[in-house]
Protein backbone atom coordinates (compact mmCIF):
# COMPACT_ATOMS: atom_id res chain seq x y z
CA UNK A 1 0.00 0.00 0.00
CA UNK A 2 2.72 2.62 1.14
CA UNK A 3 4.35 2.08 -2.64
CA UNK A 4 1.83 4.00 -3.83
CA UNK A 5 3.11 6.73 -1.75
CA UNK A 6 6.49 7.00 -2.98
CA UNK A 7 7.02 8.36 -6.48
CA UNK A 8 9.88 11.02 -8.16
CA UNK A 9 7.41 14.08 -7.34
CA UNK A 10 6.27 13.15 -3.83
CA UNK A 11 9.01 11.37 -1.56
CA UNK A 12 8.03 8.46 0.78
CA UNK A 13 5.27 10.39 3.09
CA UNK A 14 6.09 9.48 6.34
CA UNK A 15 3.84 7.35 8.92
CA UNK A 16 1.54 10.19 10.87
CA UNK A 17 0.47 11.39 7.14
CA UNK A 18 -0.18 7.72 5.93
CA UNK A 19 -2.58 7.65 9.00
CA UNK A 20 -4.21 10.74 8.51
CA UNK A 21 -5.29 9.38 5.12
CA UNK A 22 -6.73 6.49 6.66
CA UNK A 23 -10.29 7.46 6.32
CA UNK A 24 -9.55 8.87 2.79
CA UNK A 25 -8.55 5.26 1.69
CA UNK A 26 -11.96 3.85 3.08
CA UNK A 27 -13.70 6.14 1.51
CA UNK A 28 -12.36 5.11 -1.81
CA UNK A 29 -13.60 1.09 -0.80
CA UNK A 30 -16.95 2.33 -0.59
CA UNK A 31 -16.66 4.28 -3.59
CA UNK A 32 -15.44 1.43 -5.60
CA UNK A 33 -18.36 -0.83 -4.26
CA UNK A 34 -20.90 1.65 -4.81
CA UNK A 35 -20.28 2.42 -8.42
CA UNK A 36 -21.03 6.36 -7.99
CA UNK A 37 -20.15 9.37 -5.92
CA UNK A 38 -23.44 10.06 -4.87
CA UNK A 39 -24.41 6.53 -3.67
CA UNK A 40 -20.56 6.21 -2.10
CA UNK A 41 -21.75 9.33 -0.51
CA UNK A 42 -25.05 8.09 0.53
CA UNK A 43 -23.50 4.70 1.68
CA UNK A 44 -21.55 7.07 4.21
CA UNK A 45 -23.98 9.71 5.44
CA UNK A 46 -22.04 12.34 4.22
CA UNK A 47 -22.35 14.94 1.26
CA UNK A 48 -21.19 14.40 -2.53
CA UNK A 49 -19.27 17.58 -1.93
CA UNK A 50 -17.39 16.18 0.84
CA UNK A 51 -16.41 13.26 -0.76
CA UNK A 52 -15.34 14.47 -3.88
CA UNK A 53 -13.23 16.47 -1.95
CA UNK A 54 -11.36 13.35 0.36
CA UNK A 55 -11.06 11.16 -2.94
CA UNK A 56 -9.46 14.46 -4.23
CA UNK A 57 -6.77 14.88 -1.73
CA UNK A 58 -6.35 11.17 -1.61
CA UNK A 59 -4.97 11.80 -5.28
CA UNK A 60 -2.83 15.05 -4.04
CA UNK A 61 -1.27 12.53 -1.72
CA UNK A 62 -0.59 9.80 -4.14
CA UNK A 63 0.56 11.41 -7.00
CA UNK A 64 -1.22 10.04 -9.46
CA UNK A 65 -5.14 9.97 -10.49
CA UNK A 66 -6.84 7.09 -8.30
CA UNK A 67 -10.71 7.94 -10.43
CA UNK A 68 -11.98 8.88 -13.70
CA UNK A 69 -15.47 10.77 -13.37
CA UNK A 70 -17.70 9.97 -16.26
CA UNK A 71 -21.72 11.52 -16.78
CA UNK A 72 -22.69 8.61 -14.87
CA UNK A 73 -20.54 6.48 -12.94
CA UNK A 74 -16.74 6.38 -12.02
CA UNK A 75 -13.79 4.49 -13.59
CA UNK A 76 -10.79 3.66 -12.16
CA UNK A 77 -7.37 3.77 -12.84
CA UNK A 78 -4.78 1.36 -12.41
CA UNK A 79 -3.29 2.61 -9.37
CA UNK A 80 -6.81 3.55 -7.78
CA UNK A 81 -7.56 -0.29 -8.34
CA UNK A 82 -4.28 -1.50 -7.00
CA UNK A 83 -5.26 0.40 -3.97
CA UNK A 84 -9.07 -0.55 -3.46
CA UNK A 85 -7.35 -4.01 -3.91
CA UNK A 86 -4.73 -3.88 -1.69
CA UNK A 87 -6.99 -2.04 1.19
CA UNK A 88 -9.74 -3.66 1.10
CA UNK A 89 -9.29 -6.37 3.02
CA UNK A 90 -8.06 -4.73 5.63
CA UNK A 91 -10.86 -2.69 6.30
CA UNK A 92 -13.06 -5.96 6.15
CA UNK A 93 -11.22 -7.36 8.56
CA UNK A 94 -11.32 -4.00 11.09
CA UNK A 95 -14.97 -4.13 10.53
CA UNK A 96 -15.20 -7.75 11.61
CA UNK A 97 -12.99 -7.44 14.55
CA UNK A 98 -15.11 -4.59 15.77
CA UNK A 99 -18.07 -6.23 15.56
CA UNK A 100 -16.38 -9.15 17.53
CA UNK A 101 -15.63 -6.99 20.27
CA UNK A 102 -19.13 -5.06 20.30
CA UNK A 103 -20.65 -8.54 20.26
CA UNK A 104 -18.67 -9.71 23.67
CA UNK A 105 -20.72 -6.83 25.73
CA UNK A 106 -24.12 -7.74 23.76
CA UNK A 107 -27.00 -9.79 23.80
CA UNK A 108 -26.81 -13.01 21.84
CA UNK A 109 -28.80 -14.19 19.63
CA UNK A 110 -29.24 -15.28 15.63
CA UNK A 111 -29.74 -19.14 14.34
CA UNK A 112 -27.51 -22.16 15.56
CA UNK A 113 -27.18 -24.88 13.31
CA UNK A 114 -25.49 -27.89 14.64
CA UNK A 115 -25.67 -31.46 13.12
CA UNK A 116 -25.02 -34.66 16.01
CA UNK A 117 -25.00 -38.67 15.91
CA UNK A 118 -29.34 -39.70 16.02
CA UNK A 119 -28.97 -41.05 19.60
CA UNK A 120 -26.88 -38.89 20.93
CA UNK A 121 -29.09 -35.77 19.48
CA UNK A 122 -31.88 -36.87 21.32
CA UNK A 123 -30.82 -38.55 24.24
CA UNK A 124 -28.72 -35.87 25.51
CA UNK A 125 -28.56 -32.79 23.24
CA UNK A 126 -32.10 -32.19 23.22
CA UNK A 127 -32.92 -32.42 26.89
CA UNK A 128 -30.13 -30.33 27.83
CA UNK A 129 -31.32 -27.56 25.38
CA UNK A 130 -34.12 -25.56 27.88
CA UNK A 131 -31.25 -24.46 29.57
CA UNK A 132 -29.39 -22.86 27.28
CA UNK A 133 -32.18 -21.41 25.12
CA UNK A 134 -34.36 -20.15 28.65
CA UNK A 135 -31.05 -18.10 29.91
CA UNK A 136 -30.41 -16.84 25.51
CA UNK A 137 -33.84 -15.80 24.66
CA UNK A 138 -32.67 -14.51 21.08
CA UNK A 139 -30.71 -17.44 20.16
CA UNK A 140 -32.21 -20.12 18.29
CA UNK A 141 -30.87 -23.44 17.37
CA UNK A 142 -31.67 -25.97 14.68
CA UNK A 143 -30.17 -29.24 15.32
CA UNK A 144 -29.66 -31.77 12.16
CA UNK A 145 -29.95 -35.39 13.99
CA UNK A 146 -27.30 -37.25 11.60
CA UNK A 147 -25.12 -40.27 11.67
CA UNK A 148 -23.90 -39.08 8.22
CA UNK A 149 -20.19 -37.57 8.74
CA UNK A 150 -21.92 -33.80 7.01
CA UNK A 151 -19.38 -31.39 5.91
CA UNK A 152 -19.99 -28.69 8.18
CA UNK A 153 -18.81 -25.84 6.47
CA UNK A 154 -19.87 -27.00 2.85
CA UNK A 155 -23.40 -27.34 4.35
CA UNK A 156 -23.63 -24.40 6.42
CA UNK A 157 -23.48 -26.19 10.14
CA UNK A 158 -21.90 -23.80 13.05
CA UNK A 159 -20.85 -26.72 14.70
CA UNK A 160 -20.88 -30.39 14.94
CA UNK A 161 -20.85 -33.61 17.73
CA UNK A 162 -18.46 -35.97 16.64
CA UNK A 163 -17.63 -39.53 18.55
CA UNK A 164 -14.37 -40.42 17.38
CA UNK A 165 -11.38 -41.49 18.47
CA UNK A 166 -9.62 -38.34 17.54
CA UNK A 167 -10.09 -34.80 16.98
CA UNK A 168 -10.65 -34.18 13.67
CA UNK A 169 -7.69 -32.09 12.43
CA UNK A 170 -9.61 -29.99 10.21
CA UNK A 171 -11.85 -27.96 12.44
CA UNK A 172 -11.68 -26.10 15.19
CA UNK A 173 -12.23 -28.73 18.33
CA UNK A 174 -12.72 -29.29 21.48
CA UNK A 175 -12.96 -32.52 23.54
CA UNK A 176 -16.30 -33.04 25.94
CA UNK A 177 -15.54 -36.20 27.49
CA UNK A 178 -14.35 -39.50 27.46
CA UNK A 179 -16.98 -42.16 26.54
CA UNK A 180 -16.88 -46.12 26.67
CA UNK A 181 -19.11 -49.16 25.79
CA UNK A 182 -21.59 -51.27 28.32
CA UNK A 183 -22.59 -54.72 28.08
CA UNK A 184 -26.51 -54.62 29.22
CA UNK A 185 -29.24 -56.40 30.10
CA UNK A 186 -32.50 -56.96 31.77
CA UNK A 187 -33.06 -59.00 34.78
CA UNK A 188 -35.95 -60.81 33.23
CA UNK A 189 -33.87 -61.38 30.37
CA UNK A 190 -30.63 -62.53 33.28
CA UNK A 191 -33.37 -64.47 35.17
CA UNK A 192 -34.06 -66.75 31.89
CA UNK A 193 -31.11 -67.31 30.36
CA UNK A 194 -28.48 -66.54 33.31
CA UNK A 195 -26.43 -63.70 33.85
CA UNK A 196 -22.90 -63.82 31.77
CA UNK A 197 -19.57 -64.27 33.93
CA UNK A 198 -16.96 -64.01 31.63
CA UNK A 199 -16.81 -62.58 27.68
CA UNK A 200 -16.83 -66.14 26.92
CA UNK A 201 -19.85 -66.90 28.26
CA UNK A 202 -21.80 -64.52 25.71
CA UNK A 203 -21.50 -67.07 23.02
CA UNK A 204 -24.34 -68.91 24.21
CA UNK A 205 -26.56 -65.82 24.40
CA UNK A 206 -28.57 -63.79 22.38
CA UNK A 207 -26.51 -60.46 21.36
CA UNK A 208 -27.74 -57.37 20.08
CA UNK A 209 -25.28 -55.65 17.96
CA UNK A 210 -24.30 -52.90 15.72
CA UNK A 211 -23.65 -53.84 12.28
CA UNK A 212 -20.88 -51.93 10.91
CA UNK A 213 -18.98 -54.41 8.80
CA UNK A 214 -18.73 -57.84 8.29
CA UNK A 215 -16.93 -58.23 11.30
CA UNK A 216 -19.59 -56.95 13.65
CA UNK A 217 -20.51 -60.34 14.95
CA UNK A 218 -17.12 -60.10 16.63
CA UNK A 219 -16.78 -58.90 20.03
CA UNK A 220 -13.96 -57.47 21.99
CA UNK A 221 -12.79 -57.47 25.56
CA UNK A 222 -10.22 -55.88 27.88
CA UNK A 223 -9.73 -57.02 31.34
CA UNK A 224 -9.67 -53.36 33.68
CA UNK A 225 -6.94 -52.52 34.80
CA UNK A 226 -4.66 -55.44 33.28
CA UNK A 227 -1.34 -54.68 31.71
CA UNK A 228 -1.45 -54.21 28.17
CA UNK A 229 0.31 -57.51 26.46
CA UNK A 230 1.36 -58.63 23.09
CA UNK A 231 -1.82 -61.15 23.21
CA UNK A 232 -4.51 -58.27 22.36
CA UNK A 233 -7.88 -58.49 23.56
CA UNK A 234 -10.21 -61.29 24.23
CA UNK A 235 -12.66 -61.68 20.71
CA UNK A 236 -15.44 -63.86 20.63
CA UNK A 237 -18.26 -64.00 17.64
CA UNK A 238 -21.76 -63.59 19.20
CA UNK A 239 -25.13 -64.63 18.05
CA UNK A 240 -28.45 -62.96 18.12
CA UNK A 241 -31.74 -62.94 15.87
CA UNK A 242 -31.25 -59.02 16.03
CA UNK A 243 -28.63 -56.15 14.99
CA UNK A 244 -29.51 -51.98 14.30
CA UNK A 245 -27.35 -49.51 13.11
CA UNK A 246 -28.50 -47.15 16.21
CA UNK A 247 -27.69 -47.81 19.63
CA UNK A 248 -31.44 -46.39 20.77
CA UNK A 249 -33.04 -49.39 18.33
CA UNK A 250 -30.45 -51.38 20.25
CA UNK A 251 -31.43 -50.18 23.84
CA UNK A 252 -34.89 -50.94 23.14
CA UNK A 253 -34.73 -54.14 21.93
CA UNK A 254 -32.96 -54.92 25.02
CA UNK A 255 -35.48 -53.20 27.41
CA UNK A 256 -37.63 -55.85 25.65
CA UNK A 257 -35.81 -59.03 26.83
CA UNK A 258 -34.54 -59.92 23.67
CA UNK A 259 -30.69 -60.13 24.89
CA UNK A 260 -28.09 -58.36 25.37
CA UNK A 261 -26.79 -55.50 24.08
CA UNK A 262 -23.07 -53.47 23.45
CA UNK A 263 -23.96 -49.90 24.36
CA UNK A 264 -22.14 -46.52 24.60
CA UNK A 265 -22.70 -45.39 27.73
CA UNK A 266 -24.77 -42.18 27.14
CA UNK A 267 -27.21 -44.89 25.26
CA UNK A 268 -27.44 -46.82 28.27
CA UNK A 269 -27.30 -44.16 30.74
CA UNK A 270 -30.75 -43.21 31.16
CA UNK A 271 -32.27 -46.68 31.96
CA UNK A 272 -29.56 -48.14 33.83
CA UNK A 273 -30.12 -45.25 36.31
CA UNK A 274 -33.38 -45.94 36.29
CA UNK A 275 -32.69 -49.73 37.17
CA UNK A 276 -34.30 -51.00 33.89
CA UNK A 277 -30.51 -52.21 32.40
CA UNK A 278 -27.94 -54.12 34.10
CA UNK A 279 -24.36 -53.56 33.63
CA UNK A 280 -22.80 -57.00 32.93
CA UNK A 281 -18.94 -57.95 32.93
CA UNK A 282 -18.28 -55.50 35.33
CA UNK A 283 -14.47 -56.29 35.57
CA UNK A 284 -14.21 -56.30 31.20
CA UNK A 285 -13.95 -53.29 29.42
CA UNK A 286 -15.73 -53.48 25.20
CA UNK A 287 -13.29 -52.27 22.62
CA UNK A 288 -13.75 -51.20 19.47
CA UNK A 289 -17.34 -51.16 18.92
CA UNK A 290 -17.95 -47.41 19.46
CA UNK A 291 -15.23 -44.52 19.76
CA UNK A 292 -14.26 -43.56 23.36
CA UNK A 293 -14.14 -39.96 22.96
CA UNK A 294 -16.95 -37.20 22.22
CA UNK A 295 -15.96 -33.52 20.57
CA UNK A 296 -17.81 -30.58 19.93
CA UNK A 297 -15.94 -28.95 16.15
CA UNK A 298 -16.61 -25.67 14.27
CA UNK A 299 -15.11 -24.91 11.08
CA UNK A 300 -12.41 -22.43 10.88
CA UNK A 301 -13.38 -18.63 10.95
CA UNK A 302 -12.16 -15.91 11.46
CA UNK A 303 -15.12 -14.45 13.44
CA UNK A 304 -17.20 -16.81 15.49
CA UNK A 305 -20.76 -15.45 16.60
CA UNK A 306 -20.88 -14.48 20.36
CA UNK A 307 -24.16 -17.53 20.32
CA UNK A 308 -22.08 -19.97 18.66
CA UNK A 309 -19.58 -19.15 21.56
CA UNK A 310 -21.93 -19.54 24.19
CA UNK A 311 -23.27 -22.72 23.13
CA UNK A 312 -19.91 -24.59 22.64
CA UNK A 313 -18.97 -23.30 26.50
CA UNK A 314 -22.10 -24.65 27.72
CA UNK A 315 -21.82 -27.72 25.78
CA UNK A 316 -18.61 -28.37 27.62
CA UNK A 317 -19.44 -27.83 30.75
CA UNK A 318 -22.81 -30.12 30.30
CA UNK A 319 -20.40 -32.55 29.18
CA UNK A 320 -17.21 -32.32 31.52
CA UNK A 321 -18.66 -35.13 33.73
CA UNK A 322 -19.39 -37.76 31.09
CA UNK A 323 -22.06 -40.51 31.79
CA UNK A 324 -21.69 -41.79 34.84
CA UNK A 325 -23.78 -45.48 35.25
Amino acid sequence: MNSLFTTANNPRMDEQKIEALWTHLHWLTVLAEQGSYTAAAARLGVSKAAMSQRIAELERAAGVPLVTRTTRSVRFTEAGRRLVDDTRAQYAQIATSFSSVREMAGVARGLIRMTAPVAFARQQIVPKLAGFLHAHPEVRVQLEASDRLTSIATEGFDLAIRHSAQAPETHVAWKLCDTHSVIVATRAYLRRRGTPATPGDLAVHDCLYYPRTQAASIWSFVRKGARKTTAGPFTLAINGAFSANNSELLRDAALDDLGIALLPDFTAQAAVQAGKLIVLLPDWRPVGAFADQLYVVRPYATHVPRAVALFIGYLREAFAGGFPL
